[in-house]
Formats: structure tokens, sequence, C-alpha cells
């Protein structure tokens, strides 16, 4: 949604410097219905014929869209948010290069001054193939419903519930004054960037592409490169000596982070073997899965308990793409039964990329010692 508002903020700006004062107060609310009326009209027509692709592909019985696919997806839709968030900010001009481009034909025809008054719908319209994460999400489950119908009722009423605050925003930033519809464009830019950043993460969980330690290093060095280009240094030293202190603090951020981190890793509960199957339990939470540690290469039985009120339309199907497994929650008891064969940390998510949890697998010698150390405490004790 704030892509789609920047967007809309950015058309603005265009549009009043085209028409001055000219264009009366009573018509600033007219390009906001249009826009939004143009959003409406082209998520639909998504939402039908994603639902008729579906349809086509694998008939009634539905479609399962991969994950990996979706993971991939996601990082397409999450760089691009960073490169559009970058580029409305103005900080990398050669990033310009990277837009994508409207076709020349469409933009002649949208750019003419007597289709001034259609533009916001047209704009609207071209909205639909924009790539935003929520967006993108409600379009693979329309496809996944493979009903034209159902794709294009849920694409509908998806984007019926963003109108309200669309066009509320849309309508102010009108109303009000240049000035401050530039700063209203820069705060939104920012929060492009991290959202793109935030799509980054999960398509990089779902896809399995990108690990959390360099998708971490990524945003604080382009973070970081952004902060120090915007500086009016005085002098050359001056920029070297904070582009140096600014290294050393990220990788002193990025050491202490890895120590955390492997505390946490340390504190996940070990299974207990039982006649040559791991048992572990956990609590399902609504914004966090359990991490583990089981041994290699013996089966694991892990039974996951899924209170009243925790599984929600994020957490309530969880995905294991080093053990192949995509399992949907119920309330009780939920057992997984796999065998890791590698030793290792490996992440797991929910079905959208944002929930995470971890599973460690350790040497079955390691553990054995541990094991073996464990029960000499207790008998010399």
């Amino acid at each position: 949604m704030l892509l789609c508002a920047a967007v809309f903020i950015f058309h603005n700006v265009c549009r009043k410097k085209e028409l001055g004062e000219s264009e009366k107060k009573g018509a600033a609310f007219l390009p906001s219905i249009l826009y939004n009326l143009g959003r409406v009209v082209s998520y639909t027509l998504v939402g039908f014929l994603l639902g008729l692709i579906g349809w086509l592909i694998g008939g009634s019985s539905g479609i399962e869209v991969p994950i990996l696919l979706q993971g991939i997806l996601k990082l397409i839709a999450g760089t691009l948010m960073i490169v559009m968030g970058i580029n409305m900010l103005g900080i990398f001009p050669w990033l310009r290069r990277l837009n994508i481009q409207m076709p020349k034909f469409i933009a002649k025809r949208i750019g003419q001054k007597k289709a001034a008054t259609v533009r916001p719908f047209a704009v609207g319209l071209l909205n639909g193939l924009m790539p935003c994460g929520p967006l993108q999400s409600m379009q693979i489950l329309a496809l996944a419903s493979s009903n034209p119908f159902t794709g294009t009722l849920s694409m509908l009423l998806f984007s019926l519930g963003t109108v309200p605050l669309m066009l509320g925003l849309g309508s102010v930033v009108t109303v009000l004054g240049q000035r401050f519809t530039h700063a209203v464009m820069n705060v939104g830019a920012v929060l492009v960037t991290v959202l793109g950043f935030a799509m980054l993460a999960q398509g990089g969980s779902l896809s399995g592409l990108i690990s959390s330690e360099v998708l971490l290093f990524l945003i604080i060095g382009l973070s970081v490169i952004g902060i120090v280009s915007i500086i009016p240094f005085t002098k050359k030293s001056y920029r070297i000596l904070s582009v140096i202190t600014t290294v050393v603090l990220v990788l002193t951020v990025g050491i202490l982070w890895r120590q955390s981190d492997q505390q946490t890793l340390s504190d996940a509960p070990n299974a207990q073997v039982v006649d040559g199957v791991q048992s572990i339990n956990s609590t399902l939470l609504s914004g966090q899965y359990p991490t583990i540690t089981v041994q290699e290469d013996i089966p694991v039985k892990w039974t996951i308990n899924a209170p009243k009120g925790s599984i929600n339309g994020c957490n309530y199907k969880m995905v294991l793409p080093e053990y192949g497994i995509e399992y949907a929650f119920q309330e009780g008891e939920n057992i997984l039964e796999f065998t890791p064969t590698e030793a290792g940390t490996f992440t797991y998510t929910c079905w959208m990329g944002m929930i995470r949890g971890r599973i460690i697998v350790t040497e079955a010698a390691a553990a054995d010692s541990t094991v073996s150390e464990t029960s000499k405490e207790i008998s010399g004790g």
C-alpha cells in the first residue's frame, strides 16, 4: 500500500506542477477517487485472470504454488521495491537506470495534457502490475484458488479494503501544499525501502537463497552508504574517515549479533532418544516458531501443541524446505516426523516467510559424548 501511495503522491506532485493554481480546490478529491477506481478495476481483472490460469493448469482440484517460486517472486519484488524507494530519495542517481520504464506509447498518451483528467485512473490501472508485497501474496492466493470467481472476489475484496486509507491519504496530500507533499514523499520512500528489505527477507527465507546474516549486513551496508553519500563533507579525508568508522561499527554490531544469536541457539531444547526415535515437544506461539536441537541420522518425532487461539493466517502453515515438509497446523497436538541426514543449523518459516524458527542438527558422536558426560555427572553425584 505504501508503494501505491508513493506512486500516487509522486503523480500528484507532477500534476500540481503542470496545472499550477488553475486547478479548482473543489476538484482536489477527484484524482484520488479516479486513482482508487483504477486500482480496484485492475486488481479485480488480475484476480480473474490468475484464477482462470490456475483453473486451466490444475483444474477444479487447485494447484500448489511451489514455495521456491514464491520465494523467488518475493526476492524480485523486494529488490524492485528497494530500487524504487532509493530512487525516490535520489540517493544513488545511477540506480535510475534499473527502474522499470513504462512503455513509451502508453507514457506518451498518459502524458498528454488533454488526458490529465483520466490520468489518475490510468495510473491506478497500472498499479495492478506493481511489485508490491501484500499484493503479490494475494495474487499467489488467487492463482492457487484455481477458480476465476474466487480469484476475482478475493482481489476485489482486497482492493476495496485498501480504498479508505488510500483515499484519505491521497485526498489529504492533494490538498496539502507542495512543500508538505515532498516531506510525505521522503517518508514514504524510506518506508517503501524498509518494506522492500522485509520482502527480501521473506523471499530469502522461503527460497533459502539468502541467509539472515547476509541480509543483515546488506541492510546495514546500504544504510551506511546512503547516509555517508548525502552528508556534505568539506574535505575528502573526512568522508574516508567516516566510512572507516562506520565499517568498524558495522563489523562490531555483526559480531555482537552473531554472539547473541549463538547464545539463543545454545538454549534450544534437546530431543530425547527413546527406542531409536528422537522425541521432542514444543508449543506453538502466534508470532514465533520454536527452535529445537536434534541429532543427525536418527528419526525425529516432533510434537507441537497448538493451544486455542494460537493459530492465525500467517503461522498456520509451516514450511521446512530442508526436509520437504509443508504442514498446516490444527488445534491440539500436531506431529511431524522426519530424519535429519546432515549436521548444521536449518531455518524454517511460515508460508509467508515472516515467522522463523531453527532446527539445530548435531553430529551423533558429539551428541553421544554430551549424553555420556551428563550420565557420569549424575552417577558421580
